[in-house]
């Protein structure tokens, strides 16, 4: 326990705060040129410094997609015989989509009570460093780590991780290991330690019902003259109801597995819209296991200053969020064959994959035993989720790379990441890094049995 309150301290003396100042104040924006120099810098002055400090042996690769920033590679070996981690995080973060409240600066990490805002604090520079300090105090506390590590770092994972799959089909020797531990996305709810093994993917699937060049004057012209509004909205109602139940079988997974229902029996979702969804499935089956249909963007004529005119054109844009097993490869066909027997063949229809769906099964070794791990330390039990509810490059481990995934979040569903006023929860923090240093610390014995 001594490690653990190591960790502890660590927090409440203020160097872990100190410390995330730092890496916040690098504005390592993705999709932003200035920001590629700042991520450029945030690589050679914070991260290899940090994976040096480790024992690794540091080095910085191309990207093979020119859309992607270059990844960093830290590789530790104490042994052949002992097993390996590998390790993930990003070192990106998003640009500013709006304005932060008054005493805020998205670059300057700020203390507000139990929030410490500041961009990438939950997403993802604060969850990395939990994990760089774990791995750290093990360290010191040991004079070894008592297995081998690997820590990858993209710098593309807000623009979509461009090249990470081909990047990692390419180094599968370099990033060879027994097991991923990763931190990202957000924990159950801020009280719940959490346990996540995948993530769902998304296609965003786009419907235009282009119809006439010019708006027709309703009163002349309605009745006789087909609504592309209404036709659009009849085309959404034929995929998903008014009540979010998604129509065409097509965009559904075959079934929810039984171990993945056990794993979701006990967990609570306290905000779920009532009536809202398959009745059949608990909210957290809905989140965690199911896939959801959801209408991102409507457009037609102008809302805010109505004419009397049917519109000529009217788009919709909608996401499939899907999870490991769904068929995505078809689903422009099948929704164009569903559209065509329902009567709206003037609906146009395009579907792009954004992000793919992946996931460990519950009943996978590595599980059990990193939930055992984490129990033995946690002040209430650990939630296991079989996938979280958003997007990550979980893909790029499990199929490229062949591992299991074992997720431990260090955030929590209100950080609003991607958003203003993004911020890490200090107790949050504190419990992750115990958490993580327990995680790690009981790596070095793990049963050989689990080892690949």
């Amino acid at each position: 326990m001594e490690l653990l309150d190591q960790a502890r301290a660590h927090v409440d003396s203020g160097a872990f705060f100190t410390e995330l100042a730092r890496l916040v104040a690098y504005p390592t924006v993705s999709d932003a040129p200035e920001g590629r120099a700042a991520i450029q810098a945030y690589l050679d002055e914070v991260l290899t410094p940090a994976l040096t400090a480790l024992g690794c042996d540091v080095t910085q690769h191309p990207n093979p997609d020119p859309a992607g920033g270059p990844f960093l590679v830290g590789v530790r070996v104490e042994s052949p015989e002992l097993p390996t981690l590998l390790c993930y995080g990003h070192a990106d973060v998003v640009g500013e989509a709006g304005q932060w409240r008054d005493g805020l600066d998205p670059w300057t990490l700020t203390a507000d009570g139990d929030r410490w805002y500041g961009r990438g604090t939950a997403d993802n520079k604060g969850q990395h460093l939990v994990n760089l300090t774990a791995l750290r105090l093990l360290l010191a506390e040991r004079g070894k780590l008592g297995f081998n590590l690997k820590f990858l770092f993209e710098t593309g994972e807000e623009i979509g991780s461009p090249g990470l799959d081909e990047f990692a089909s390419q180094q599968r020797e370099l990033l060879s290991a027994d097991v991923l531990i990763a931190s990202d996305g957000p924990r159950l709810d801020a009280a719940t330690p959490t346990l996540f093994l995948g993530a769902r993917g998304g296609v965003r699937i786009t419907l235009d019902a282009d119809l006439r060049p010019d708006a027709a004057h309703s009163g002349n012209w309605g009745g006789i003259l087909r609504n592309p509004a209404t036709t659009l909205a009849g085309a959404i109602a034929s995929l998903v109801d008014g009540h979010g139940r998604i129509q065409l079988p097509a965009l559904l997974p075959p079934e929810l597995p039984e171990s993945a229902r056990a794993a979701l029996a006990d967990v609570v979702i306290d905000a779920a819209d009532e009536g809202w969804g398959d009745p059949r499935l608990s909210p957290a089956e809905r989140l965690y296991g199911w896939n959801t249909l959801e209408v991102l963007a409507l457009d037609a004529g102008n809302t805010d200053r109505p004419v009397n005119a049917i519109p000529g054109r009217a788009r919709a844009v909608l996401q499939l969020r899907y999870v490991a097993g769904t068929d995505v490869d078809g689903i422009a066909t099948a929704i164009r064959k569903h559209l065509d027997a329902q009567g709206f063949p003037m609906v146009e229809v395009t579907a792009d994959a954004s992000f793919k769906a992946s996931r460990t099964a519950v009943d996978n070794p590595w599980v059990g035993w990193a939930r055992t791990a984490l129990n033995e330390v946690s002040a209430k039990p650990v939630a296991l989720l079989p996938n979280f509810g958003g997007g990550l490059p979980n893909h790029v481990f499990t199929d490229t790379l062949g591992l299991a995934t074992l997720w431990l979040p260090h955030s929590y569903p209100g950080c609003l990441q991607h958003a203003p006023d993004e911020h890490l929860l200090a107790p949050v923090a504190r419990e992750g890094l115990v958490l993580a240093t327990a995680l790690f610390g009981a790596f070095s014995s793990a049963p050989p049995t689990l080892r690949r």
